[in-house]
């Protein structure tokens, strides 16, 4: 996918989704992504593994805007991953191809947290038949632990599994920021 193409998706995807953002300018986000290659291939990556990102949030003090996955479940090109390295590593009998944490940040963007998870949700509903891994705290992750959500009952639900744990129709969101 080139930079254009990827361009034209996100913006026919902003204009499809102005609820998301009623008060932004796809000119304004295009033109700081041009001069920022390195987010553009980002945001390529999050579309080709089916993460359909679409920019939920801006921060006028900052400037930056936020790109979140906004596909409806968990994006199938990221699924299938257990929670991060050391798991993986750890994981003896029938490893998955990669984790979630390694993959993030080899697209260059991050995981979501609790916060952003639910916050995400307010444009939802996600994740309703799917759920998705989100940052885990030290001590929980210290117990070989992770946290993942998913959206059932019109409520978002935070559960735990064990870090090496995967299933299909687990992955992860994620998001990046334009400065």
């Amino acid at each position: 996918m080139t930079n254009q193409e990827i361009l034209e998706i996100l913006k026919q995807r902003f204009e499809k989704n102005k609820y998301r953002h009623p008060n932004l300018l796809w000119n304004d986000i295009e033109s700081k992504l041009i001069k920022q290659p390195r987010k553009i291939d980002s945001l390529i990556l999050m579309e080709e593994t089916n993460g359909e990102p679409d920019v939920i949030e801006y921060d006028e003090i900052s400037s930056e805007y936020t790109f979140m996955d906004c596909s409806k479940e968990s994006p199938k090109g990221r699924r299938s991953l257990c929670y991060d390295q050391l798991a993986l590593e750890q994981r003896k009998k029938f490893p998955p191809q990669d984790s979630a944490m390694h993959m993030a940040s080899i697209m260059g963007i991050d995981m979501l947290n609790e916060d952003e998870y639910r916050m995400l949700q307010k444009f939802g509903p996600f994740d309703t038949t799917t759920s998705s891994w989100i940052i885990t705290p030290k001590k929980i992750r210290n117990l070989n632990g992770a946290l993942f959500c998913d959206y059932r009952y019109d409520t978002v639900f935070v559960y735990h599994n064990g870090a090496d744990s995967y299933y299909g129709s687990r992955g992860f969101r994620g998001k990046l920021v334009v400065t």
